[in-house]
């Protein structure tokens, strides 16, 4: 038998769990700190959640299967649509704006990188309800806070930033049909990834003139809001809503982790205005993290759309990063006490003073077998206990316990009402 997790999953030992904990819990007081509220969703969906938009990569992506009544379910990809979903299904109940935050398991089966899994956990920051850049600004201040929280600096890590409407604008002055737009973006998305001659055949497969990828591509190498507004008109193509987010970004001191990057586009056809991905300096791994604004999502499930923006941060990237850097910390054990008796005649006593130190809210590993003296000190240490209590009999005889702070070695007799 294979010992092995499926391919491209991960086991949680305790070792790596507390690894894992430590990051959430960088990810939940960072929402804590921006004031946006937990929720969650189921991780299996209907099929056609994430099937409504034919064309996307995603589509091929998904875990698919039958339940037993015959219906066609999915693990969730990602959350955005079940929190669209969510949203619709509130309706007006929901006083907006709402912030709300996730750290769903997605699954997505495709090839695998350094940094990419066919599971992940991603932590989900979204706001709806504000049509301004002034909500991206905070989803933006809120992941820097994050890598500033785990010892990362702009030298460290850069957020490119872009507006999806100069594509837009783009396309539509060179007679790109509207409905045409989705599958383009789409591919431009892949011009890191693929040879242009090859992103230009797809193009040309959707009967659109290729000579509009080389257009895209000249561009996408402006390195400045002016050098796009020459070439296109400036409210159109979103360089007004760039400027006013640039601003912003001064006014949260976050500006020197922030380029324009026009050449960034984003796979999912649903946004719709400002887009941004943070990528590792060193450029070793795949994007960090992604978001942008998304305003009309909620129409392509048949209901009214809301002003909305929100991001998407994975797991295994930044503790790839993290590892790389050194920065990712020993999470030992952490326990208060370890409760050791010295033999069997002892062994309810020990388990009535672990119970009392337990009703004071203390962490308490009591040795239930019979072990040596040695290996109870050894085992306090691997533990990470603060303490060692020991019952002895000549000391319970006298009403009380032998107690060794396993950090200075002190040791002392309590009373057990001490302890």
């Amino acid at each position: 038998m294979n010992l092995s997790p499926p391919r491209g999953t991960r086991d949680f030992p305790p070792d790596v769990f507390r690894l894992r904990n430590w990051l959430f819990s960088h990810f939940r007081e960072v929402a804590r700190l921006f004031a946006f509220e937990e929720y969650d969703a189921p991780v299996v969906e209907s099929e056609e959640l994430y099937t409504r938009k034919a064309g996307e990569e995603i589509v091929d992506q998904l875990y698919t299967f039958e339940d037993k009544s015959g219906r066609k379910l999915a693990l969730r990809p990602e959350m955005t649509p079940s929190l669209a979903r969510l949203v619709l299904q509130k309706g007006g109940a929901l006083s907006l704006p709402i912030k709300w935050f996730s750290m769903p398991q997605c699954w997505r089966y495709e090839r695998m990188t350094r940094g990419r899994r066919r599971e992940h956990y991603q932590w989900n920051m979204d706001v709806f309800g504000v049509d301004d850049v002034s909500a991206e600004a905070e989803l933006l201040a809120a992941v820097v806070t994050l890598f500033s929280r785990l010892g990362l600096s702009s030298a460290d890590v850069q957020i490119r930033v872009s507006n999806r409407r100069i594509l837009q604008t783009l396309l539509e002055d060179a007679g790109i049909a509207p409905d045409q737009f989705g599958p383009v973006c789409i591919l431009v998305d892949k011009l890191e990834k693929l040879p242009q001659e090859e992103v230009s055949a797809q193009v040309e497969s959707l009967g659109v003139d290729v000579a509009i990828v080389e257009r895209i591509v000249e561009i996408g190498t402006m390195k400045s809001l002016d050098d796009v507004a020459g070439v296109l008109d400036e409210e159109r193509a979103g360089i007004t809503e760039l400027r006013r987010l640039f601003s912003l970004a001064g006014q949260y001191g976050i500006s020197d982790w922030l380029v324009f990057d026009p050449s960034l586009v984003r796979g999912l056809a649903y946004y719709t205005g400002v887009v941004f991905e943070a990528f590792d300096l060193s450029e070793g791994l795949r994007a960090i993290c992604g978001g942008g604004r998304y305003d009309r999502l909620l129409s392509t499930f048949g209901g009214k759309d809301i002003p909305a923006c929100g991001l998407g941060f994975g797991d295994a990237v930044i503790e790839e990063l993290l590892r790389e850097k050194g920065l990712l910390p020993e999470c030992r054990p952490n326990v208060d006490d370890v409760v050791f008796c010295f033999d069997a005649q002892l062994r309810e006593p020990a388990m009535l003073i672990a119970s009392q130190l337990r009703q004071r809210g203390r962490s308490v590993d009591l040795i239930l077998e019979d072990k040596k003296m040695k290996w109870a000190f050894k085992h306090a240490d691997q533990a990470g206990a603060s303490r060692l209590v020991l019952i002895a009999p000549d000391e319970w005889s006298r009403g009380v316990v032998r107690t060794r702070d396993m950090s200075s070695g002190e040791e002392s007799d309590l009373a057990v009402g001490d302890l």
